[in-house]
């Protein structure tokens, strides 16, 4: 037992330390950037006497049970990262162990140069090759033939690099294909000239210390995005500031989330960083969410195929992005500029013409089955919550109140569609019984009366000697009649029904009905004939309470006689039933809460 706790202590202890090592190094000016493209890997291959091996693809693999100070970590660690910023192991030569030794004096001589940790006690840094650069030393290593006797680098006597293959370490989408070089050399540089900058400022007396100021690029460029949305885009400011960034590889990896999605329930916004975006191409996705979310694309769907939708969505969004010149989009990203102009849903009807097309294309999630980079999940503990403003009002209003902040500042011009969108969407929905209103006003105008003297006036008798014409209309009676269709399932409840038929009544006498055909309709119809206005504001005896299959009753009113072809049929339900099928003329109503701008295709009259 005592073993064994001695082994955890000294486990914990060496990783403790080589943590700490690499720590100093995140906290150094010219190796900090370095640090944030390099992986740490345990190594059982590694020998116990020896400390790590770098290779050609950014990786460092460290032996595990070596305990050591976090200094001699530092500069094992350091001494890895200079081997691939010089790119060491892309130099083929005839010699490599020479090759190797020579690399590992240079980087040496510049490790005890920026004074950068503690070099271990069997590293021999001490060894001089004559030379000012790799190839020098290794020129003269070779025609000397003078070799150190115990190793100069971090695996001993044996090579540290490993792999001399011609690879660079890429970091990017490994969904799509959108591979990057980093840029080690670049990075170096960086961070020297940041070093230089905190010395200067640590004499100057700005900075208290050697490095204080080198943690600002270890700022992801998404989070830079988004603080250039709050700080400088007033359009999306409000909706970057409400929204949660969230970079962590394994919630994306366990997603499938290759570059970015947008959760607009739990506010929080998803940004893979093995993508590699830079600033610019960040800025173009966090854009390109955040209208997702604002347009409310994923409660305008309205029973369409979600994925394609979301194909159809990223179209418009994009074909908005590059017109408004926010951030550069990033390669394999939707882009058509022969749909510039059209709306989603106008992009939707051209892409289901062509299914096995479009299925094959990839949103910014990636490819991922029938999901689009817009979630829609909600947890448990969503429906608990109660706030004071709905989310659909909460991005209604932060996006129209970005456009008029946008306008008021003269930030510059914005697509039609999208300004025109915006603007719709602030709107309150237009409720249902305003627009059975307006439904009744379409097809039954007020009937307009004129004078004839074909009829005599029943005040003629008074004047036989005056003739008097009489008003008369010459609209029939039988045109102003309409069918009605009325869901009574059990999803129908008895206020809602009572709300129905009290509106088409009123309406009906305001409007100069004198009938109207109903039909009650569950899972089969039960015809009532023409009905007064009057008598539906009586009392009706509604009939079904059961399923929703509303055709049925479509075909009987189609095929009824004594119905007139050109009258409308009114189809009130509060269920999703796109697929009736009638060639009358029909009304729209779309739930309370949605946008009345978007309308579902289907001849249904929907009530909430």
């Amino acid at each position: 037992m005592a073993k064994k706790n001695r082994k955890k202590q000294q486990e914990e202890r060496a990783a403790r330390n080589r943590a700490d090592g690499f720590a100093m190094l995140v906290r150094h000016p010219a190796f900090s950037r370095l640090t944030s493209f390099v992986d740490l890997e345990p190594a059982a291959y590694v020998p116990k006497t020896s400390w790590a091996v770098v290779r050609s693809t950014g990786r460092i693999c460290y032996q595990p049970d070596r305990i050591g100070e976090p200094a001699e970590w530092a500069f094992v660690f350091a001494h890895c990262l200079l081997h691939l910023t010089f790119s060491h192991h892309h130099k083929f030569v005839f010699n490599p162990r020479e090759w190797n030794i020579a690399c590992c004096c240079f980087v040496n001589r510049l490790l005890k140069e920026l004074k950068v940790g503690k070099a271990p006690s069997d590293i021999f840094a001490a060894f001089e090759i004559a030379g000012t650069t790799e190839e020098r030393m290794y020129d003269n290593l070779c025609r000397e033939r003078r070799l150190p006797a115990t190793g100069v680098g971090t695996n001993g006597d044996a090579p540290d690099m490993i792999g001399y293959e011609k690879a660079q370490h890429w970091s990017g989408n490994w969904r799509q294909g959108s591979w990057k070089n980093v840029d080690w050399e670049t990075a170096f540089a960086e961070g020297l000239a940041e070093a230089v900058a905190s010395a200067l400022n640590v004499a100057a007396g700005v900075e208290p210390y050697f490095g204080a100021g080198s943690g600002a690029h270890l700022i992801s460029n998404a989070e830079k995005a988004r603080r250039w949305f709050v700080n400088c885009y007033p359009l999306l400011g409000a909706l970057a500031a409400s929204f949660k960034l969230i970079e962590d590889m394994q919630i994306c990896y366990r997603e499938e989330i290759s570059t970015a999605a947008i959760n607009a329930e739990l506010r929080e916004i998803y940004v893979n960083p093995i993508a590699n975006l830079d600033e610019m191409e960040a800025r173009f996705v966090l854009a390109h969410e955040f209208l997702h979310v604002g347009l409310r694309h994923h409660l305008r769907c309205q029973g369409r195929d979600e994925y394609l939708w979301n194909v159809a969505c990223d179209y418009v969004v994009n074909g908005w992005l590059v017109e408004m010149g926010v951030g550069n989009p990033p390669p394999g990203v939707l882009l058509d500029h022969a749909l510039n102009g059209l709306s989603v849903e106008a992009v939707y009807d051209i892409i289901v013409r062509d299914l096995r097309k479009y299925r094959k294309l990839a949103t910014l999630r990636g490819k991922c089955g029938d999901h689009g980079d817009i979630f829609k999940s909600k947890p448990a503990s969503w429906w608990d919550a109660v706030e004071g403003m709905t989310l659909d009002d909460f991005y209604r209003r932060a996006l129209y109140e970005g456009l008029a902040f946008h306008e008021t500042a003269g930030r510059g011009l914005l697509p039609a569609g999208l300004v025109e969108e915006i603007r719709t969407l602030s709107q309150a929905p237009i409720a249902w019984d305003v627009e059975l209103a307006q439904w009744f006003d379409h097809h039954f105008p007020p009937i307009e009366k004129r004078r004839s003297y074909a009829r005599q006036s029943r005040r003629q008798s008074s004047t036989p000697d005056i003739p008097r014409p009489r008003y008369v209309s010459d609209v029939p009676g039988e045109t102003r009649t309409f069918a009605v269709v009325l869901d009574t399932s059990g999803s129908m409840n008895r206020i809602l029904l009572g709300k129905a038929l009290g509106a088409i009544a009123s309406y009906s006498i305001a409007r100069d009905v004198p009938f109207c055909r109903v039909v009650f309709c569950d899972a089969a119809p039960y015809d009532q004939g023409y009905i007064s206005p009057e008598q539906i504001a009586d009392r009706v005896r509604i009939k079904g309470r059961g399923g929703t299959v509303l055709q049925p009753g479509i075909d009987l009113i189609e095929n009824a006689r004594d119905f007139p072809p050109s009258g409308p049929i009114l189809i009130i339900t509060d269920a999703e039933c796109d697929h009736v099928i009638t060639k009358r003329e029909h009304a729209f109503l779309i739930p309370a809460g949605a946008f009345l701008p978007f309308r579902p295709s289907g001849p249904v009259f929907r009530i909430k």
